[in-house]
């Protein structure tokens, strides 16, 4: 079922479609090194296959999952055969990201002299995955997921080679279904006709449809870049304040197979990263899921962490701690290693009481309010830094007052100390 012309390649109008960058380099006959990047089902190999065709190239293919260095030198002997006939090599390296550093570097001379034209496809982000000296070579191409639109003509034309009449809504479902992915809508239709075998039908109705399609998964990789994106827009969702949104995209994950105790976890975060004491009560409501779904685990455990997500959207806003926290470690990073001040110090030795540890602390609860006016408690160096800053929301409302309130006294006290 694989498309035979550019023209009937459907999907990726972002890189092919006229005067667009990668169908223009084609068009001219300007081959490079490049690297398709997207989820799977989405045409990286077929893509890979019609540019060898377009451009009269000898291809290569194969697969970082089974092949190794000697695989790799025996495609570059082949290369050379073909350069004694004036004729450009593809090698095509499907999940080149399986490959490690030593498999890369293997082939990176041959892509640089021009033996070989490099044409990778991965999963993954080719940042993360892919060797520098490698990526600064090849040309990146983002493959998009396929629309609905695209699927139900690739499901249509299937259909038709295989003699399967299905109506319409029917194609659609699994275009849906598919969630992006041709190959995965192939399959269906495939399931779908092999339920016909033996039977003189050729209709695939809607029952069959519905067996077909029953307990499929939405696109999710444990690990891969779908799964940082999604516990991404669950945090952002959070964080902006979108009850909806966040309770999408907690119910996303879990369904295409998240472990619940990490999104238990990843909301523990949330609740100190962008809530914090605006609302101390988010941070136990979390540890109160994370529990729930320890000793219950499903459905209740994931009822119980929804209602921390829906909690944690709609709860005010501070990131003040968060803030505060980073502020301090950079600090620290960056400056001495300051000693503590000598009242701050514990003397519990009469040595350590004649060389001046404790002297002058002022016990707080000695003091009037309990709180000693005028006091540091930084090292001197940074007695006039301030950290925390609370926000005007929520809780952390009062606490900015109180904070106010404080320096306040600690102003007065050191006014009289002056006069």
């Amino acid at each position: 079922m694989r498309p035979q012309t550019l023209d009937h390649y459907l999907g990726q109008d972002h890189l092919l479609a006229p005067d667009k960058p990668l169908r223009r380099a084609l068009d001219s006959g300007q081959l490079h090194s490049m690297i398709f990047w997207g989820p799977p089902g989405v045409g990286k190999t077929t893509l890979a296959q019609l540019i060898a065709q377009l451009c009269d190239a000898h291809f290569i293919s194969i697969s970082a999952v089974l092949a190794g260095v000697k695989d790799i030198r025996a495609a570059v002997e082949d290369a050379k055969q073909q350069q004694f006939f004036q004729r450009r090599t593809i090698l095509f390296i499907d999940e080149v990201h399986r490959f490690n550093k030593s498999q890369q570097d293997a082939f990176l001379p041959y892509v640089e002299d021009g033996t070989l034209i490099f044409v990778g496809a991965t999963t993954e982000n080719p940042s993360f995955e892919i060797n520098n000296a490698l990526l600064s070579r090849a040309r990146v191409y983002q493959l998009n997921p396929l629309s609905d639109a695209a699927i139900v003509d690739i499901v249509r034309n299937a259909a038709s080679h295989e003699g399967l009449q299905i109506a319409q809504a029917e194609v659609e479902r699994i275009a849906r279904h598919a969630d992006g992915d041709g190959r995965r809508a192939l399959n269906l239709l495939e399931i779908a006709g092999d339920m016909l075998s033996g039977s003189a039908e050729r209709e695939l109705h809607g029952d069959v449809i519905d067996q077909v399609l029953s307990g499929q998964p939405r696109r999710f990789d444990k690990g891969g870049d779908l799964f940082y994106e999604q516990i991404s827009a669950l945090h952002k969702a959070v964080r902006g304040s979108s009850v909806d949104g966040a309770l999408y995209w907690f119910a996303r994950m879990l369904d295409g197979g998240c472990e619940p105790l990490y999104v238990a976890r990843r909301l523990v975060r949330m609740a100190s990263e962008d809530i914090g004491n605006a609302d101390p009560r988010a941070l136990r409501l979390c540890l109160d899921a994370w529990e729930v779904q320890e000793r219950l685990g499903s459905p209740e455990g994931e009822l119980a962490m929804a209602q921390a997500v829906c909690y944690l959207a709609a709860a005010p806003k501070s990131n003040a701690v968060y803030a505060a926290y980073n502020a301090v470690r950079r600090q620290i990073t960056a400056s001495p290693s300051y000693d503590v001040p000598m009242h701050l110090r514990n003397a519990p030795t009469g040595m350590m009481k004649d060389q001046g540890f404790g002297e002058g602390y002022r016990y707080a609860h000695d003091e009037p309010g309990a709180y000693a006016a005028g006091e540091n408690y930084l090292p001197e160096a940074l007695k006039d830094e301030v950290y925390y800053q609370p926000v005007d929301r929520g809780l952390e409302k009062k606490i900015a007052e109180k904070l106010r309130y404080l320096q306040e006294l600690d102003d007065s006290a050191a006014y009289k100390r002056y006069r």
